[in-house]
């Protein structure tokens, strides 16, 4: 991201202090402007994007809470109450909660929420894609959330009903089959999906935590609980496979194998 910006002309800045040598040298490369610490970066920047681990979002909102004198977008991925928590330090109170829909990279989609969304927007001038959401701080990352919830369910019911399928010797003829009501596209789809959750399945399960604990805020998360019970089982059914995840198949033999 911050290398388009570049190309299209945005000063970009950073503080690279308590970083490695290669992220200094990568910051230089890139022509980044690197700060003293991170309250420069945000009494000197517009638009302050903070982009960091999950455990310590809240802690660098306080530390720059009163040191931002432009829009500071909360980007981490984080439950909504994590958010909320984080952008109260915020002083000036332009504030966006902004969640990353799919791979990072500059044509991702971006759902933003919050008092300073649209000021936020307006990076798509430069390439971003930015989606405002109407609602407040914490709405852009509970759609995250249920988007989550829908996704990794999806995930976990096609896990084992072709896994069942394999096992029966019928996987072909059910993705068959599913492709006539779901559409062209479905089996390649569905196995890409099926591998995928096999080598993210650690990743999915840590998320799938988050999920079940939003939702329980709200509703009884039966669903939810049985897709975060399939990854764990996926993750045990896995260890000690350190083949490549190339097929559906070789993961489905080493689980009838065991």
């Amino acid at each position: 991201m911050a290398s388009k910006l570049l190309e299209e002309g945005v000063e970009v800045l950073t503080s690279t202090s308590g970083r490695s040598e290669r992220t200094r040298k990568l910051a230089r490369d890139l022509g980044v402007v690197d700060c003293a610490d991170i309250r420069e970066v945000s009494r000197e920047s517009d638009i302050v994007i903070s982009a960091v681990t999950p455990g310590v979002a809240v802690k660098i909102a306080k530390e720059v809470g009163d040191h931002v004198r432009g829009v500071y977008v909360d980007i981490n991925n984080v439950a909504p109450a994590t958010v909320k928590r984080a952008l109260e330090n915020i002083r000036n109170g332009r504030v966006v909660d902004a969640a990353i829909m799919g791979r990072i990279g500059l044509k991702v989609k971006i759902l933003a929420s919050g008092t300073a969304a649209d000021e936020f927007a307006r990076l798509n001038d430069y390439g971003f894609n930015i989606k405002v959401v109407a609602g407040s701080v914490g709405d852009a990352s509970a759609l995250k959330m249920l988007r989550s919830s829908y996704t990794k369910g999806v995930s976990a019911i096609l896990w084992e009903t072709l896994l069942a399928a394999y096992n029966l010797g019928l996987d072909g003829p059910l993705l068959d089959i599913l492709e006539e009501t779901e559409g062209d596209g479905f089996s390649e789809r569905a196995i890409s999906r099926v591998i995928s959750s096999a080598f993210h399945s650690g990743r999915r399960y840590e998320e799938m935590k988050d999920v079940e604990s939003f939702l329980s805020e709200n509703i009884t998360p039966i669903m939810s609980r049985c897709t975060l019970r399939t990854f764990k089982r996926i993750i045990k059914q896995l260890e000690g496979f350190d083949a490549e995840f190339e097929d559906y198949t070789m993961v489905f033999d080493y689980i009838k194998d065991l």
